[in-house]
């Protein structure tokens, strides 16, 4: 039997990642922690006013979402994270070795008019082109699939868990 996966959703703001987040965690059938609820209140300050966080901001909310997905291994999960840099995909490695990244991906004129749209969120639009150029894509040796984010939410699901099935069987083989 396979252990289920504690799988990071990444990827720059606008990208859907709580929007996906949940909808895999329901098709992989384990839980699913919102990202950003792991972030102290000055970061959402910071970022409410428009100010990029920098890596000391994020060092403790990376470590909160890899105690989270250490404490999920062997059982499954699913926590969304912007996850931008290598080093931080490594702390959280560090905490959970086992964690696979789902890194959502698209256009910037695509995610720009997504963020536009939407309510209620802390992430201004003025940010994103601090997330792009921060973005350093998963490498080869970063166990993790990448999503394109066109289309509807379900359609992004699916791919999102043919990419993960396909990532198994090609580890299976190795």
């Amino acid at each position: 039997m396979r252990t289920p996966h504690v799988v990071v959703v990444m990827g720059v703001a606008g990208t859907g990642k709580t929007t996906i987040g949940p909808l895999l965690a329901d098709r992989l059938g384990v839980p699913y922690a919102e990202g950003d609820d792991f972030h102290p209140q000055a970061n959402i300050d910071k970022m409410s006013a428009g100010i990029p966080l920098d890596d000391d901001d994020r060092w403790p909310w990376l470590d909160a979402i890899g105690a989270w997905a250490h404490g999920r291994a062997g059982l499954g999960g699913v926590v969304s994270s912007s996850a931008l840099k290598r080093s931080y995909r490594d702390r959280l490695r560090a905490a959970a070795p086992g964690i696979v990244f789902v890194h959502l991906t698209g256009s910037k004129e695509l995610i720009a008019d997504r963020m536009a749209h939407r309510q209620g969120h802390f992430m201004p639009t003025a940010l994103l082109d601090s997330q792009f150029a921060t973005l350093q894509p998963l490498q080869a040796d970063e166990r993790g699939v990448e999503v394109d984010v066109s289309g509807s939410p379900e359609e992004i699901t699916e791919r999102a868990v043919a990419a993960l099935a396909d990532l198994d069987r090609s580890t299976q083989s190795i």
